[in-house]
């Protein structure tokens, strides 16, 4: 009887323990990442008797957690890129949107711009083609200043993204440390499961703000480090996130962890997550397009001005800046304890590709490297007004006296859309005329023609100084100053038609097949009022090979950017997507092992209620054998 008491017993309370974990499991079916539990039952030690062993019922040796670790890392490592490209890719639509947009891109007020200059040189004294041009001059100027506004509107929302992203992390940071204490209390495989799963949930929400790897303990603790491998909770200590000024732009925030080693900055590729989303899209969109769109504002600011003070406008005046450019600023670095500081020009803009560079004086000399990829820069010169450094464009004078390990950040065109602006306002001051005109003698026998006549120098002092182009043979010519002297010393060159001929800031272009004794003529332009020769060459800037060193013209660099930018778009949304599905195959997998299946439970429910009556029964039968056998000793 006693063992039927115990039997039926250890069952009662084996199947109420399996009754309240399904229902636990039925309760929690819709509560996201729940783990489904298991109650494990095991046979008691059985009671010997003689040679036999009489059975003792059963117990409840544990309830299982129904997780795979494999799995959860695989979704912890696909949340974390979820949440990065999210980020990237909604950025990457937005910038894609401002730039491609025909209401907000630049292609429409760029076209106009040289579509009004094309209209000064069909008509030099039109006031109202150079009003026009002034106007759309104008336009274009806010059309890139709104761009970079939209840039600099992204770079804002990234600074509040991190700064609420990094006190996120650190209140789940100190949930994790806090459960870890709990957990390793009740040491490792004692641990409630409802509290396992409750850190499972918070290191998910971690691995969407940042990217996170897991490395479990012995006490059943768990420790999480960034994408980067930095850690975020070992054991019961806790790194906390900041934000702190950029070394270089105080205005500008960036990532950082304090570890009990000290502060250690987070760049791009050390956090996944919603925040490694951020800095990526900050280093690759935003940084990029600030520096492309301000390399075409300066090409287009470099070429025109250039050729403007080739000209002269209508007053007879030799032509000045149509825009105005701020040459760029170096920033330095706030940490810096020398008086050093350097000066930058745009000295070549066919070199210039816009690529931030950070300068470093190791207290003897200047080095330079790359700022977004750290490659170090081959630099030339010495640094002097006599012999400025030279690099990617760039003509670098340093002064003052630097410290070891002082710094400074140089953007060349990181904000050159912003700052460009129109340096005119009267439309007399456009410089349509050329400051030089060619001419052919009218006794010249050939076939020889003038193709072009451009300034290649403005600043060259000799450059209305009369010069004739005299040919001693069809294929040979010398030079002579205005009066017909040859030139001391002697200057001669081979003929081939469509060559250039080089001199004092001049470029000169013939063609055809002219004979000895012909003669061109460079000198002073004297009728400028309804000369268009400058202009001419001012409307087709857009098409003048002027960058990637002689090889791309602004339009090209303007559908290259735009290219970029879709390309961008398109491919962060393809990522999004793919990713989209590998999570969904990853969730899917989970739940199919570890998520709440009620048919499954609605039949364990019954199997176990079936089993508890069946179980109490036997109690009630041992109760009537007990009874009984009370009944038959009392007589």
């Amino acid at each position: 009887m006693t063992s039927i008491l115990g039997n039926g017993t250890s069952a009662l309370i084996a199947f109420q323990r399996a009754l309240s974990t399904t229902s636990h499991n039925i309760a929690n079916a819709t509560v996201e990442g729940y783990t489904r539990q298991r109650v494990e039952l095991t046979n008691r030690p059985g009671e010997r008797l003689g040679l036999s062993v009489l059975g003792a019922g059963v117990q409840v040796s544990g309830v299982t957690r129904l997780a795979d670790t494999l799995v959860t890392n695989r979704l912890l490592d696909s949340r974390g890129e979820m949440g990065r490209l999210e980020l990237v890719d909604g950025f990457a639509n937005r910038i894609d949107q401002l730039f491609t947009d025909t209401t907000t891109g630049l292609p429409r007020v760029w076209s106009a711009f040289f579509d009004a200059a094309q209209g000064v040189a069909a008509e030099p004294t039109s006031q109202a083609a150079r009003t026009a041009l002034l106007g759309r001059a104008d336009a274009l100027v806010a059309r890139f200043d709104l761009l970079q506004q939209g840039l600099d509107q992204i770079d804002n929302e990234i600074d509040t993204l991190l700064a609420g992203g990094a006190d996120e992390v650190n209140r789940l940071a100190g949930e994790i440390a806090r459960l870890n204490v709990e957990i390793a209390r009740n040491g490792n495989g004692g641990a409630p499961p409802d509290l396992l799963d409750q850190r499972d949930r918070l290191v998910r929400q971690v691995a969407e703000l940042t990217g996170v790897t897991t490395v479990p303990q012995e006490d059943g603790s768990l420790n999480v480090f960034t994408g980067g491998g930095q850690p975020l909770v070992v054991g019961a200590a806790a790194s906390r996130f900041l934000t702190t000024p950029d070394d270089f732009r105080p205005d500008r925030l960036i990532l950082a962890l304090q570890t009990t080693t000290g502060l250690v900055r987070l760049g791009p590729g050390s956090v996944a997550g919603k925040l490694g989303g951020a800095l990526s899209a900050r280093a690759e969109q935003v940084d990029a397009g600030r520096a492309e769109l301000g390399r075409i504002a300066t090409a287009l600011a470099d070429s025109v001005n250039r050729t403007s003070r080739g000209g002269l406008d209508l007053n007879g005046n030799v032509g000045t800046d149509f825009f105005a450019l701020p040459s760029p600023t170096p920033l330095a670095n706030r940490n810096n304890t020398g008086s050093g500081a350097l000066a930058v020009t745009i000295a070549d803009i066919g070199a210039l590709d816009g690529v931030p560079l950070e300068f470093r004086f190791d207290g003897a000399n200047w080095t330079a490297r790359r700022a977004d990829d750290g490659t170090p820069v081959a630099l030339s010169g010495a640094g002097t007004v006599a012999s400025p450094f030279l690099v990617n464009g760039l003509s670098i004078v340093a002064s003052g006296t630097p410290a070891a390990n002082d710094r400074f950040l140089i953007e060349p065109t990181g904000n050159a859309a912003r700052d460009i602006a129109v340096a005119i306002n009267d439309p007399n001051r456009i410089a349509a005329a050329s400051r030089i005109r060619p001419s052919a003698d009218l006794t010249n026998l050939g076939q020889g023609r003038v193709v072009s006549l451009s300034v290649t120098d403005a600043n060259d002092p000799d450059l209305t100084t009369p010069i004739r182009v005299r040919f001693t043979s069809p294929t040979a010519y010398e030079l002579l100053d205005g009066s017909g002297t040859p030139l001391v010393p002697a200057v001669t060159g081979t003929y081939t038609p469509g060559a250039p001929i080089d001199r004092d800031g001049w470029r000169l272009v013939l063609d055809g097949a002219p004979r000895a004794g012909d003669v061109f003529r460079v000198g002073p332009n004297t009728s400028s009022s309804s000369d268009n020769t400058n202009m001419r060459v001012w409307a087709n800037l857009d098409d003048a090979r002027l960058l990637g060193g002689g090889a791309n013209s602004a339009n090209d660099a303007i559908v290259a950017m735009t290219t970029r930018i879709g390309s961008q778009a398109r491919e962060a949304t393809f990522s999004l997507d793919s990713q989209k599905g590998i999570d969904a195959a990853l969730v899917q997998q989970r739940e199919s092992l570890s998520g709440v299946n009620l048919d499954e439970e609605a039949a364990d429910l019954l199997r176990f209620q079936q089993a508890y009556q069946a179980a109490a029964q036997v109690i009630s039968i041992a109760d009537t054998v007990f009874q009984t056998f009370l009944s038959a000793v009392r007589r």
